[in-house]
């Protein structure tokens, strides 16, 4: 069986917030909260990089400001 997936957005009470997650993993279901997917974002990002804050700025410039 294929299942096709929707992503959707949900205001819950705080209060709810607990019996939501239960259920969401009795029912196999991904639960993430936007503190989850920055701080994996954040976790995962590369830590050596290899620009110097110059050439970030020369980026953006270029971008911002091109013709």
């Amino acid at each position: 069986m294929d299942t096709a997936f929707e992503n959707i957005s949900l205001q819950l009470p705080q209060g709810d917030m607990f019996y939501f997650e239960q259920l969401a993993r009795k029912k196999g279901w991904a639960f993430k909260t936007k503190e989850s997917i920055l701080q994996k974002f954040i976790d995962t990002r590369p830590k050596n990089v290899d620009i110097s804050d110059d050439d970030i700025m020369e980026e953006i410039y270029a971008i911002r400001y091109a013709k």
